[in-house]
């Protein structure tokens, strides 16, 4: 059996009400509907209309923060170019953490993630550098 389609609470709604007016057309008039049920489910479908209504502006709200955050990263990074920073890199004969020092050249923006990072020389080395594993900056 094929997965159906996700339907909004607007949809179920009105499916809702063409069943509430179908059932009113064709009641027992010795045995009406009760109006409270009625009600009561109307109230459940408007405010899972509002739910839906609050997650829609949530998410709206998260992606113009997480534009934001990666806007002030990239300015961030680039007010760093000139500078001296502090990091750790693995030494590849020990396998030992060690602290190194160099200056940030260049800022770059990694293609596949959009991750913004650094290019630092350190002596006669150049790494390249996510802004988390900068430890310390200073001129």
């Amino acid at each position: 059996m094929p997965a159906s389609p996700i339907v909004s609470a607007t949809d179920i709604q009105m499916d809702y009400m063409k069943l509430l007016i179908t059932q009113l057309q064709n009641q027992d008039p010795l045995e009406p509907l009760n109006n409270n049920e009625m009600a009561s489910q109307l109230a459940q479908f408007s405010q899972l209309q509002q739910l839906e209504s609050m997650n829609s502006n949530f998410s709206e709200v998260l992606e113009i923060s997480n534009r934001e955050l990666t806007n002030s990263l990239r300015s961030y990074a680039n007010s760093l170019i000139g500078q001296k920073v502090t990091f750790f890199t693995q030494d590849t004969e020990t396998g030992d953490l060690v602290q190194k020092e160099g200056q940030v050249n260049e800022v770059y923006n990694e293609p596949n993630t959009g991750e913004s990072l650094l290019r630092v020389t350190a002596g006669v080395q150049e790494y390249s550098l996510s802004l988390d594993a900068v430890i310390s900056v200073r001129n």
